[in-house]
């Protein structure tokens, strides 16, 4: 696991190293852990060790069991495509917004923040990279004036993040997560809001896709296919 460096709070960097550890398979689906344990593996006191597992346990990613530590659960594929279907019936009309109404500001932003993701990826800096990812929609979603669309799709994509759930070297890479935007900024480029709405769209879809398919897989099961019909349920927005 990750050791903290004091550059943030320390439950920060708790939280941050523990979601790692359960994405790279280090701390294992299923097995029980205990706070004393992390904490002497992390080289920090109990109390952000605690703090960081409870903000875990309200994410869905870890469980508390009396008097035995917590234990860390399955990603649940359906959870993750509850995310995903509300993020397409909140983003796919809000890039066709933007495209409706882009300006020259708007088009410089976007692609600044494209071609930062292209250098993360470059540099395959994951971490940087989501930033740049996550300041591309948001641009996007702003450019609606709706504060509230921004604040809620914000929220989901940390639902996604607090679940532990990425497709990076598991599914896709950073450069073809990258390459997923560049037909969303051609169409706001062209002004086009049906162009980019369907692009947003194949975008949104596709990772939503590969996390549930990822999820089943993690839980020993096919494809998860009433979790797969909530997200292209969405599609006809």
């Amino acid at each position: 696991m990750r050791a903290v460096d004091g550059t943030s709070s320390l439950t920060e960097q708790v939280l941050e190293s523990v979601r790692e550890a359960i994405h790279s398979g280090e701390l294992k689906a299923g097995e029980l852990y205990s706070v004393y344990q992390l904490a002497a593996q992390l080289n920090v006191s109990r109390t952000p060790v605690r703090e960081a597992m409870l903000r875990l346990a309200e994410a869905g990613m870890v469980r508390f069991e009396r008097s035995k530590g917590f234990r860390v659960l399955r990603r649940d594929p359906r959870e993750i495509a509850e995310i995903f279907q509300l993020r397409l019936l909140l983003e796919v009309p809000a890039t066709r917004r933007a495209a409706r109404h882009a300006d020259e500001a708007l088009i410089i932003r976007l692609k600044e923040e494209l071609a930062a993701m292209r250098a993360a990826a470059e540099a395959h800096d994951e971490p940087l990279f989501m930033r740049h990812d996550r300041a591309f929609h948001e641009i996007l979603l702003a450019a609606g004036g709706n504060r509230k669309l921004v604040d809620t799709v914000g929220r989901l994509r940390d639902s996604t993040i607090m679940l532990g759930a990425s497709t990076v070297d598991r599914s896709r890479s950073l450069a073809d997560i990258a390459a997923e935007h560049e037909p969303i900024l051609a169409a706001i480029e062209a002004r086009d809001p049906g162009a980019a709405a369907e692009a947003m769209r194949v975008h949104v879809t596709h990772t939503g896709e590969l996390l549930v398919i990822q999820a089943a897989a993690d839980n020993g099961r096919t494809a998860d296919e009433d979790a797969l019909e909530l997200i292209r349920d969405a599609e006809g927005i």
